[in-house]
This record gives C-alpha cells, sequence and structure tokens, in this order.
C-alpha cells in the first residue's frame, strides 16, 4: 500500500458559500457548496481514491480487502465486533470534511454510540472536533449550553422561539480548535471556514433553525424530541482551546475515537512520521508538503488530505514552503 488520496465529495446545504473553491481551492463548479467530504466511508457518501494502481477503489473495498494493513490492529478489532449491527461492521471509522458556512447552521446535536445504536438503521454516534481556518470578523461558535439550563427550560425556549440566550458562544478565530462530544448542542455560525474531524455517522438532530423559513414560508423540519432525548444536559459551555503559536507541535484533542495534533513544519524541516501501526490522517491547513512514496508525484495543499496506511512503518513529509501547517488524525 501507499499514501492514498481520494476525490472529495461536495454537499450543497443552503448555507453553504464559496471559499471551499476560492480560498481551498476545489472544483465545486458554479453553484456554492457547504462541504467537502474528504475521507468518509458510509452510506450517505463514499471515498474514491485517486492516484495510484488503486485508481478508482472505494474506501469500504480497501477496509474489507486490506483490513489491519490499511487501518491497524486495534481498529480492525473495534470494526469486525461481531457485536456490532451488520451495516457498521468493517466501517472506516471517521469522517474527514471541510465547512464554509456563509449562514449560521441550525443549532443541532448528534447521538453518542449507545442513542445511535438503537435507530433505524443503527449509525455510530458523532463526537467531532472542529479547527477554525478563517473567521470573518464577529463569527460565532455556539458550543454547549450555558451552566445551569435544564432539559425543561430549553423545551420552553423552543417553544416561544428565543433559544440563542440559552447557547453558550464566543468569537472564534483563526487556530481555534473545539471539541463537541457526541450530546452538545451545538452550532456553527456565519463567517467560518472550518476542518472537521468526526465519527463516521451522520446523524444529525436539528432542534434550532433561528426562526428561518423558506420562499413559502415553510420552515425547515425539526426533530425536537429526539435532540432533547440526545442532549446531555449536563455537559456545559465549551471552551475553545487556543493553537500556541510558540509551539511546533501541539495535541489538540485526545478522546475515546480520536486524535488530533496541529504540527507545524519550519525552515525546510522534514517531518517523520511513524504510525505505529494504525492509520494516520494528514491534512494541510497551510503551505504546500510532499508525502514520500506518494503516486500522485504532487504535493499536498492547502485543504487536501491523505490516508497513511496502518502498514506503512514511516512516511517523511517534506515542506514545500517556509512554514507548513499540519493536522494529524489518529484513531
Amino acid at each position: 500500500m501507499y499514501p492514498l488520496r481520494f476525490r472529495p465529495i461536495f454537499r450543497r446545504y443552503l448555507w453553504g458559500g464559496r471559499r471551499l473553491a476560492t480560498t481551498l481551492q476545489k472544483p465545486i463548479g458554479e453553484h456554492p457548496a457547504a462541504e467537502s467530504w474528504e475521507i468518509v466511508d458510509h452510506r450517505d457518501g463514499q471515498s474514491v481514491v485517486a492516484f495510484g494502481e488503486l485508481d478508482g477503489r472505494s474506501l469500504h473495498d480497501l477496509v474489507v480487502e486490506f483490513d489491519i494493513d490499511l487501518v491497524g490492529r486495534q481498529t480492525w478489532q473495534r470494526i469486525n465486533d461481531e457485536s456490532l449491527p451488520p451495516n457498521l461492521r468493517f466501517r472506516f471509522p471517521l469522517l474527514l470534511k471541510f465547512l464554509d458556512a456563509s449562514k449560521n447552521l441550525s443549532v443541532q446535536v448528534h447521538p453518542d454510540d449507545e442513542l445511535a445504536a438503537t435507530i433505524d438503521p443503527p449509525d455510530l454516534g458523532k463526537t467531532e472536533a472542529w479547527l477554525v481556518l478563517a473567521a470573518e470578523p464577529d463569527a460565532k461558535i455556539f458550543a454547549g449550553l450555558k451552566e445551569g439550563v435544564t432539559k425543561e427550560a430549553f423545551a420552553n425556549a423552543i417553544q416561544t422561539g428565543d433559544v440563542e440566550p440559552l447557547l453558550h458562544s464566543f468569537h472564534a478565530e483563526r487556530g481555534d480548535c473545539v471539541f463537541i462530544p457526541a450530546g452538545t448542542m451545538h452550532a456553527i455560525g456565519a463567517g467560518l471556514l472550518i476542518a472537521e474531524i468526526q465519527q463516521a455517522s451522520n446523524t444529525t438532530y436539528r432542534v434550532f433553525d433561528w426562526n428561518r423559513v423558506d420562499a413559502d414560508g415553510n420552515a425547515r423540519a425539526l426533530h425536537i424530541e429526539q435532540a432533547l432525548s440526545a442532549t446531555h444536559f449536563d455537559q456545559g459551555p465549551v471552551q475553545p482551546i487556543k493553537s500556541d503559536s510558540t509551539r511546533d507541535s501541539q495535541m489538540l484533542v485526545q478522546c475515546n475515537h480520536f486524535n488530533m495534533k496541529r504540527q507545524r513544519l519550519t525552515n525546510g524541516d522534514s517531518l517523520e512520521i511513524e504510525t505505529l501501526g494504525e492509520f494516520v490522517i494528514v491534512a494541510n491547513i497551510s503551505g504546500s508538503v510532499m508525502i514520500s512514496n506518494d503516486p500522485s508525484g504532487l504535493p499536498l495543499e492547502l485543504g487536501q488530505t491523505a490516508l497513511i496506511p496502518a502498514c506503512l512503518e514511516r512516511v517523511t513529509l517534506t515542506p514545500d514552503d517556509d512554514e507548513v501547517e499540519l493536522l494529524l488524525i489518529t484513531p
């Protein structure tokens, strides 16, 4: 095997914009796009290899064929568990995407693994983490509820349409990392370009959509009962994790589903990554870098990603620019 690159999958929602094209140079076409799914193995989207002898193969096919060599022994044991529902077995466990929010996303929540296993068809829970790539002045992130907000108080606020005062929010800046465990109420505000790593789930319960209606006066469908059941009301506010500009390497998130580290390369210094027997996702968030044994022969540019199979003991990342910033994500 070799470092894998995939063709992006574009999702077009009402809140999307043009920055996936203008900032990340993605071929979204003439219409706005909200998300670029970079690495995904799900019924709602399937990554396809872009280069090398595996060109045209789906990520799911590779997981089934190469198993431990691709994902690593520990991950394979988890996704090969016979207690999993059949549709969740052999699924690559993470989903990496970029989001361009030209409008506020709905206030929403995702179920945890236990609750998601009970829906039809079963899904994984959705714990996620964001890294802000660009933020317009006064762009906000809504993350968690204010201290002391109860289920009853929130349900009443939904009925009156006055939800925002109960949401914890802050002004976002480039480099902010936000960890959103499953069960946390949240919304990405307008004016943000974000890299997101999450469990490979697409189950979302919208609870509030800012009282918006379409041209015919119709509101978007909400999932209030499911959202209230999925929310962990003891979670409280979520604060941003600030990037430390004095450090070349900073672990931003460590949880049961993934680790996410910010890595900076400067002055042309190469970095050797050891896989330690588990896959590694590399996402470029600034500059340009070459990956050893990459059959594309092309640098990994801003907004591009690669999956390093577990069987590759080490790969070398060599910057093409004076400074490169990467996200390194492991299970």
